[in-house]
Order: structure tokens, then C-alpha cells, then sequence
């Protein structure tokens, strides 16, 4: 879920609010706060946390709150991740330490050390397109022997070795990558962490069903008429993207804080023709 900002650039915690429950509403059974779309980078422990309690406090348990907590530096994930389980998440969202480049096996102490610090699920997120260092196949191996590391956002897209770690481990997978929601069905995947799924969780949770049900041309046809929203998010990048698109909705969320930017007209005129065409 993006974090929505005043003009100021400041947390606008009612907007972050009600845009939860819309997205509950339209069939999201699980929320991410302070994800990648979510701005964790340029947004403060202080934010997070506040935001985060302000979801639960209106929303209760009717939503499973997955918090975003990763960072490059293991302490501070540690110091976030007990924050957020003592704000109410039930979850951890944990990416690669990016930048530092870490080895396999600092990979392996890193998620290890904070594992042993909550009580609560971890989701390992691999994306090496931003973290530069994949989580290697006997690194998350290693890693679901622990008893809170039970889950993969899998933004790599090797589903070949997806399909072997399911076979071979108790780890639940999602989706990390829209593109390829229904391909991870496919090999075992549980669902999707998304970022269309702002403007789309109907669809979504229709082609999940679908799928579950046999409906494989269903599920296609679905997933195909969602192709230029993944065109825009690769266009203008995830953040930009849903924050632009809420506002052509009717729900003004603010706009991103630097190094992102807003939209710019063409980009926004673009953007409203790419809605129209995935129907949403």
C-alpha cells in the first residue's frame, strides 16, 4: 500500500486510513505498510509505526497487516521489526540488504538474527533488481529450517527454482512481480504482493479463483486484460504509478517524496488512457 502525504509532505494518516479500507473492500485480504510502494525508503520509523497503528485501530482484525522492515543494516531492521509487532502487525515483510552486497552466508545471519528477534512470520523478499544480491536457493533452504521464516515474495522470476523450493520446503510463496501472477500459480504460489492491486484487487482475487477453480482460460483472459496496467508500472515505476492513477480515481494520496517524482501531463493523460484499457 503507497502512504499517503499532505501537500506539505507530511503522513497524512486519514487518507492512509480510508484508502485501507477501500482496498479491504475491494478484496484484499492482506496489506503491506512500508513496502517498496509504500516509500520505505524516505519514510521514518516514527511514520511507519504511526501509520501502522492507525490501520489496526480502524480496521481491527478484519485485515492481516503485513509491516514492511527491512533495511541494509541488520540492527535497524531488528529495532523496526519489534516495533512493528508491538504496533499490532501480524507480519514481517523483510527485502534483501540492499547496497552493501552482502555474501550468502551474511544473507543467511542477517535474516537469521532478525527472525530470532520477533515472534512473528517472516516473508523473505527477494528482489535483486534493487537489493543487486539474489537470496540463493540453499541460502532460503537454509532459512525456512527456522520456525518464523514461513514465506517468499519472489520478485527474481526464476520459477524453476520457486517450483523446487516449494516442492522441497514448507515456505508459503507470492507473487513479487504482477507480470507473473498467474505463472507463479502455476508452480504452487499462495498469491500476490502487488502493486496493481491498488486499482485492481477485484480482478486479481477473480483470476486467484479462477484459477483454483480449473478456470485456466478464465485466469488467462483475466490476466491479460491487465497487461497495460504492468505497462505502466514499468513505465513509471510503481510509487508514481499508483499515486497518480488513485488521484485520476478520485483518491488523492498525495505525491511521492523525492528522489520520486509525479507525473508529469503526457505521462497523466497516458496513464488515464491505460486505466480505460484494463477496465479499470
Amino acid at each position: 500500500m503507497v502512504t499517503p502525504f499532505h501537500k506539505d509532505g507530511t503522513i497524512d494518516l486519514k487518507a492512509g486510513v480510508e484508502l485501507a479500507g477501500h482496498l479491504v473492500d475491494k478484496g484484499c485480504d492482506s496489506l503491506v505498510l512500508a513496502g517498496t510502494t509504500g516509500e520505505s525508503p524516505t519514510t521514518t520509523n516514527e511514520e511507519k509505526i504511526n501509520l501502522l497503528k492507525a490501520v489496526r485501530a480502524e480496521l481491527g482484525d478484519s485485515v492481516t497487516l503485513i509491516a514492511g522492515t527491512g533495511t541494509n543494516n541488520t540492527a535497524s531492521t531488528i529495532e523496526l521489526s519489534r516495533l512493528s509487532q508491538d504496533a499490532g502487525a501480524d507480519s514481517l515483510l523483510v527485502v534483501t540488504p540492499y547496497y552493501s552486497r552482502p555474501s550468502q552466508e551474511g544473507l543467511f545471519q542477517h535474516f537469521t538474527a532478525v527472525a530470532d528477534s520477533v515472534d512473528l512470520p517472516i516473508c523473505l523478499y527477494d528482489i535483486p533488481s534493487r537489493s543487486v544480491v539474489p537470496i540463493e536457493m540453499d541460502t532460503i533452504q537454509r532459512l525456512s529450517e527456522h520456525e518464523n521464516i514461513q514465506a517468499v515474495k519472489d520478485a527474481k522470476g526464476k520459477l524453476p527454482e520457486a517450483l523446487q523450493l516449494l516442492q522441497n520446503t514448507d515456505l508459503a510463496w507470492y507473487s513479487g512481480d504482477d507480470p507473473l501472477n498467474l505463472p507463479f500459480l502455476s508452480v504452487g504460489a499462495t498469491g500476490f504482493i502487488s502493486v496493481i492491486g491498488h486499482l485492481a484487487a477485484d480482478k486479481l482475487r477473480a483470476l486467484r479463483e479462477a484459477y483454483d477453480q480449473g478456470d485456466l482460460a478464465g485466469a488467462q483472459q483475466i490476466a491479460a486484460s491487465l497487461a497495460p496496467l504492468e505497462r505502466a508500472q514499468g513505465r513509471l515505476g510503481g510509487v508514481t504509478m499508483v499515486k497518480a492513477a488513485l488521484k485520476l480515481r478520485g483518491k488523492d494520496v498525495g505525491a511521492p517524496r523525492l528522489p520520486i517524482l509525479e507525473v508529469d501531463p503526457a505521462e497523466l493523460d497516458q496513464l488515464e488512457q491505460d486505466l480505460q484499457d484494463a477496465g479499470v
